[in-house]
């Protein structure tokens, strides 16, 4: 039977306060990418706490990849009891926009913050890694660039406590460059942006043991 766990959105905020001072003095970011459609409500809310006094808020991008797939509905099965799982192959949706951001060359020697809600089998933020780092390459070879390295760090909401088969760059592991605000078991989480009835969730969510 799937387990799943019923996240409010003043949970959200709340996990995106507390970790925003560990991410203001580690990762110090200076753009955020956020990873949708998850990642874009808990990298809204993080920007509010990351913003400095004199300082303007930090630049927003989103970036879209799918890997989750519906599963067929069973006979006599209830909206409660449908479930998706991790597909197998990552879909890239939206990439970044750079009639905002201006050219690629933008991203070079920055310190970039990813976004996502959760960490689960680590396919997509390994595939986000890797494409970002190539668009960086790319543009570093381009200019003939040779100042600071671009540094990228992740933040998710929720890590899966679970064998992962995507990896993470090992600098970026070995600088603790991740943060998830939560390690909990594996569980289906649902997340208050993926209900229908607003009210419902939040009552599912109070009813749950804490």
């Amino acid at each position: 039977m799937v387990v799943k766990v019923y996240v409010t959105y003043n949970e959200v905020h709340k996990l995106c306060q507390d970790a925003a001072t560990k991410i203001l003095e580690d990762f110090k970011p200076q753009l955020m990418i956020a990873i949708g459609g998850g990642g874009y409500v808990p990298a809204r809310i993080l920007r509010s706490f990351l913003k400095q006094p004199g300082s303007p808020n930090i630049p927003m991008q989103g970036i879209g990849l799918s890997l989750y797939e519906q599963l067929p509905p069973s006979l006599g099965a209830d909206a409660d009891t449908q479930v998706e799982e991790p597909g197998t192959k990552v879909t890239r949706t939206q990439w970044l926009d750079f009639t905002s951001l201006g050219e690629i060359e933008n991203l070079v020697g920055k310190r970039i913050l990813i976004v996502d809600e959760v960490d689960d089998t680590r396919t997509t933020l390994e595939y986000a890694i890797k494409e970002l780092e190539k668009d960086v390459e790319a543009a570093s070879q381009k200019l003939g660039y040779k100042g600071e390295k671009t540094v990228f760090s992740i933040f998710v909401l929720h890590n899966k406590n679970k064998e992962k088969k995507g990896q993470l760059p090992d600098d970026m592991v070995k600088n603790n460059r991740y943060l998830a605000a939560r390690t909990v078991d594996d569980v289906w989480i649902c997340y208050p942006w993926e209900a229908t009835n607003i009210d419902e969730h939040d009552e599912l969510a109070t009813k749950q043991p804490s």
